[in-house]
């Protein structure tokens, strides 16, 4: 028989452990950006850091604060504003190979933000997937208010490297691109009855 819970327990035991993975993922990519802050070199890959640090910070608290309680929480999840332009250079330029470091002393901001982005991506799909099976209707919404966030985090990361050429993005040619994006064509209006 189906008891009504507190709005404390109404999460279901697969819930709690995702949310327990997601929290944790979270605490790693903050605690990451603490320990990386101090080898920043560009101002601008410095300010980029400290926005989405606090923005996370604020993010954390009210996912820790809706899913311990089962309520709203203090203050609804905010957007993630970006300062970059979306201007993506495309076209790739000889560039060295990379390799592993041998030395702590070749970090620099193209593994910074890289180390960066790939906490953003990694916390994306982690909130996704937990989001997807999460009863508590409060803690389901909060995680996936927050997804968009860490999708225009990444994003504002990878324009940074772009801008850089740390990543660069290559293109088809014109005619495998054509044909590629002619690949598809809409669907008829049609409806299954």
């Amino acid at each position: 028989m189906y008891k009504p819970q507190s709005a404390m327990m109404n999460h279901g035991g697969h819930e709690v452990l995702d949310m327990h993975e997601t929290l944790s993922e979270t605490v790693a990519m903050l605690n990451h950006a603490v320990l990386l802050r101090p080898h920043v070199q560009d101002p601008e890959l410095l300010d980029i850091l400290d926005r989405q640090y606090n923005f996370s910070l604020d993010e954390y608290n009210i996912t820790v604060e809706s899913f311990r309680g089962g309520r709203d929480p203090s203050h609804p999840t905010g957007s993630y504003k970006m300062k970059l332009n979306h201007d993506f250079i495309y076209g790739l330029e000889p560039s060295q190979p990379k390799k592993p470091m041998s030395n702590a002393s070749e970090l620099n901001d193209e593994m910074i933000s890289g180390y960066l982005l790939g906490g953003h991506k990694q916390l994306a799909s982690c909130k996704a997937t937990t989001a997807l099976e999460t009863t508590n209707p409060v803690t389901r919404r909060v995680l996936a208010d927050s997804i968009p966030n860490c999708i225009e985090m990444a994003y504002e990361l990878s324009l940074y490297q772009n801008k850089h050429k740390y990543y660069q993005v290559p293109q088809l040619d014109g005619k495998d691109m054509q044909e590629l994006l002619n690949a598809f064509a809409p669907a008829p209006n049609s409806r299954l009855q």
